[in-house]
């Protein structure tokens, strides 16, 4: 990829990519995109699309190996910084009850999405990938699948379109609901409830400030605290991901269908955690109140979002609308199934289970 006499063509596909992907910055920040809480991630893929759809066939290939890297390498150092968001007295403060929510909500998730799959007759690598961001954390969650499962680039797309649909459903229906007095529980269950079923980490901060602006109750901080748990699943998932995809073997390939598929190690997912485990000290350290106030730390949350940015960029600019077209409407049909999984299931554990657990 960076070989002698490629090394022009290659940063010029990243080039391009950066450039849109601050497009992307510029844009999120307009009024109207941040109403709808549409982060640069979104933005970005969305330009990555109506570029792939445009005038990528105007553009030399030398440029791809550019955008591949952008889908691989840069990819995997944005999830790496992730963890940077997160530290394990996060996990202290809300305790047990939202730790038990989580793990059920997203071994379930990925269960019934991974049986439904079955049922609709979608691939695997589509309905694991559909999953996997309705189950944890959206499109993060997606991308961090994306190395593990080795699936095509549209089919990572079409994932992350079902989850932003569905995530900004959710965003608007559930402060809608608690303000009609629907959501029958008390304020620590709803913000359990929305942090756990949510889909992105931003629709989970867009519904708890629109249900408790000043956090007066409690909503907003435990909902995304919540949501933080979910996303520190994302690793140990993968890990189980990607041994239990070695142990079915690939069944598009006889070669290893015969023995057994080599095992996918995400290291990035032990990076994952170990920049966690080290943001935790520094929060020790320094002292911090929260995990904002770590020095530097919104500088590398700045950075890492635009890393983000430039992977979901690169992701769009793979996908034409042909590929939606041969997808077909089942995977939206799977994340719908998904989403009412997420609403109903989720508002039955929150209002029964929980209070178990808070005794």
């Amino acid at each position: 990829m960076f070989q002698k006499g490629h090394r022009a063509h290659t940063a010029h596909g990243i080039l391009l990519i950066a450039l849109f992907s601050f497009a992307a910055f510029y844009l999120a920040e307009i009024p109207f995109v941040k109403s709808l809480s549409l982060s640069p991630l979104i933005v970005g893929i969305i330009l990555g699309m109506l570029y792939a759809n445009s005038l990528r066939n105007q553009l030399p290939e030398t440029w791809v190996p550019g955008i591949k890297f952008c889908t691989k390498q840069v990819l995997r150092t944005g999830i790496v910084l992730y963890g940077f968001r997160l530290t394990l007295a996060q996990v202290a403060e809300v305790g047990l009850p939202a730790i038990v929510y989580d793990l059920i909500i997203v071994g379930g998730t990925l269960l019934i999405g991974c049986l439904l799959g079955r049922a609709l007759k979608i691939d695997r690598d589509t309905a694991l990938m559909t999953s996997t961001g309705s189950a944890i954390c959206g499109a993060a969650a997606v991308l961090g699948a994306e190395p593990v499962v080795r699936c095509e680039g549209h089919k990572t797309a079409i994932a992350v379109s079902t989850v932003v649909i569905f995530g900004t459903i959710a965003m608007f229906l559930y402060p809608a609901l608690f303000r009609a007095g629907l959501l029958d529980m008390t304020h620590t269950q709803v913000a359990i409830y929305t942090g756990g079923t949510l889909h992105e980490v931003a629709h989970v901060a867009g519904a708890g400030n629109a249900m408790d602006p000043s956090d007066l109750l409690g909503i907003a901080g435990t909902a995304t605290i919540t949501k933080m748990i979910r996303v520190m699943l994302l690793a140990p998932v993968l890990l189980v991901m990607g041994y239990v995809l070695a142990r079915l073997g690939s069944k598009g390939n006889r070669d290893e269908a015969r023995g057994k598929r080599p095992v996918t190690i995400p290291w990035f997912a032990f990076f994952f955690l170990i920049v966690i485990g080290f943001n935790t000290l520094l929060q020790y350290l320094t002292e911090a109140p929260t995990v904002k106030d770590i020095p530097l730390n919104g500088a590398i949350e700045y950075c890492d979002t635009f890393l983000l940015t430039m992977a979901m960029t690169a992701l769009g600019a793979e996908t034409s609308i042909d590929k939606f077209k041969q997808a077909g409407a089942k995977p939206f049909v799977l994340a719908a199934l998904l989403f009412v999984w997420l609403l109903g299931g989720g508002y039955l554990l929150a209002k029964y289970m929980l209070p178990l657990l808070m005794h």
